[in-house]
């Protein structure tokens, strides 16, 4: 469960304070998706980052779990989110001079786990993407869309109870965004973990049940 109470953010400036999120509430369970809209700037990275824990709220709460990750200490922390939350970025920040199955492997370095497992599970969530024909190809030898794939598969490598991506198919033609959808869709409903995504698209904002709108600093559900 993920949890989200009175939750406001703002950012000090030199001469004011600036309100970005403002009063955000909700609940979300294992297994559930939601996708967030609204104008840029609107606060809806702010809102990804700190459901994250890669940034802060200034007042309010997130729990993760019954937990609340920000009372953790820096390295606790860092732990809790390597095992957590899985990212998918609109940007698949691959690293170029490792092969796919390398990349997809990388969360699994910074705490080490069963080197065996951890590949098996690399080479399952690969083959589920569509690429195993790809495992050992570079970066640069994949498309977009499959640089994309390879994200994804990375963001679940440990098994994240949260997968948070921040607009997963902004870069992407119509059909490439699509079909990169149905991949996360298919993987959300086999791992059962909690989606949140953020997109401006609205033939993916479409695909989901529950839909929340940022305007203003307030998250409001549309229904």
């Amino acid at each position: 469960m993920l949890s989200v109470k009175h939750l406001v953010k703002n950012y000090q400036t030199e001469s004011q304070t600036v309100e970005v999120l403002r009063d955000v509430s909700f609940d979300i369970s294992a297994g559930e998706s939601l996708v967030i809209t609204g104008p840029s700037g609107s606060g809806k990275s702010t809102l990804l980052h700190i459901l994250g824990t890669l940034d802060s709220p200034t007042s309010g709460s997130v729990t993760i779990n019954g937990n609340n990750p920000f009372s953790l200490a820096d390295e606790e922390l860092a732990k809790f989110r390597n095992q957590t939350v899985g990212f998918v970025f609109q940007d698949h920040h691959l690293l170029p001079q490792y092969s796919v199955l390398e990349n997809v492997l990388l969360p699994t370095l910074a705490f080490p786990v069963d080197s065996h497992k951890s590949r098996d599970r690399a080479t399952n969530l690969i083959e589920k993407v569509g690429l195993s024909h790809r495992i050992n190809h570079l970066p640069a030898e994949l498309s977009g869309g499959e640089r994309q794939r390879v994200a994804i598969a990375r963001a679940l490598i440990n098994a994240p109870a949260i997968v948070l991506c921040d607009e997963p198919t902004g870069n992407l033609d119509h059909s490439t965004a699509d079909t990169l959808a149905n991949v996360l869709f298919d993987l959300h409903r086999s791992e059962k973990n909690i989606l949140v995504v953020v997109t401006h698209s609205l033939d993916l904002a479409q695909r989901f049940a529950r839909k929340f709108r940022i305007l203003d600093g307030k998250c409001l559900e549309e229904h």
